[in-house]
């Protein structure tokens, strides 16, 4: 095995690893949401529940898909299973965007009908137990994977991140009802739950909105920007230094995937070369490109026919 193979599969491990402890994490998480969501009557607590519920699920399959893609390509699949990535983050943040809006919905018929009064006691204590271990978690994740730079984990820990201010933001509201009783404010305590679940639904919206619309593009095979001007920048210069006539390149990312292809056209008139000068041509122009890997697909062909671009 060469340096590349153990560093993908070191990677890989330390992936599949952190995946394993949030979805340990998360089921704890989500026992807890539904018990205590039961136990005080609180929907914003029960929705929480539910969340971490449906997140556990869907970092299992993240699990799979992590481990499929540290896998070597094979005759059905000759590029890998780069394409499941892209896939996974769309059907988490579709199913993650429709509990949102029913939570949301929940809450608004709550305050219609007059909202309710949870058991503040254990819905202050579970507040407080699940922000400390999704803040613990979240930063956790984040240390480690500052090492591999996993797209997987990334996702994994933007949901960390909104169930810490989401569970965080309970935490206040519940102190807030608990320091309303006994004042000219108590009418209003029954509506502190359900009002709570209404802004946070808002508010945790947009981040699986954000990340169904960029796996959407990967789906699509739409255009990353970045590397398409970072590989023209590349070849512009590098068609000026020797000589080319021009190129064309096409560039479509999948997941953590990316593939580059280029078309260099010579002068009929350009002199004849070894077929080592131009693998260092190609040599230089990967380095140029960089983040060389096995995520990094990259072709390069050169010719003086003009229809091959």
């Amino acid at each position: 095995m060469g340096a590349t193979e153990r560093a993908l599969a070191l990677k890989s491990d330390l992936e599949a690893s952190l995946l394993r402890l949030s979805i340990a994490a998360t089921v704890v998480i989500a026992a807890m949401g539904v018990g205590f969501g039961l136990l005080s009557g609180s929907l914003a607590i029960l929705f929480d529940g539910l969340f971490s519920l449906v997140d556990a699920g869907i970092t299992w399959l993240m699990l799979v898909v992590a481990r499929l893609v540290a896998q070597e390509s094979d005759q059905k699949f000759q590029y890998g299973y780069w394409h499941l990535e892209p896939l996974v983050v769309a059907l988490k943040a579709g199913v993650l965007m429709t509990l949102v809006v029913f939570g949301f919905l929940g809450a608004v018929q709550s305050l219609r009908t007059g909202g309710h009064t949870p058991a503040l006691g254990p819905a202050i204590l579970y507040a407080v137990m699940v922000a400390a271990l999704c803040f613990g978690t979240w930063f956790w994740m984040w240390r480690q994977n500052q090492r591999i730079e996993s797209a997987l984990v990334a996702l994994d820990m933007k949901a960390w991140a909104m169930s810490a201010m989401i569970t965080a933001a309970l935490l206040l509201a519940f102190l807030l009802a608990r320091g309303m009783n006994g004042t000219t404010f108590q009418p209003y305590v029954p509506l502190v739950d359900p009002a709570v679940l209404a802004v946070l639904s808002l508010a945790i919206l947009p981040v699986p909105w954000t990340d169904a619309r960029i796996a959407f593009r990967d789906i699509f095979g739409m255009v990353p920007a970045a590397l398409h001007a970072h590989v023209h920048a590349v070849m512009d210069d590098f068609i000026a230094r020797h000589g080319f006539t021009r190129y064309e390149s096409y560039v479509s990312r999948t997941g953590r995937a990316r593939f580059i292809e280029i078309s260099v056209l010579a002068p009929t008139d350009y002199p004849a070369h070894s077929i080592g000068w131009f693998d260092d041509l190609r040599a230089e122009i990967g380095d140029a490109i960089g983040e060389q890997g096995p995520d990094r697909w990259l072709t390069i062909i050169f010719t003086s026919d003009p229809s091959q671009l």
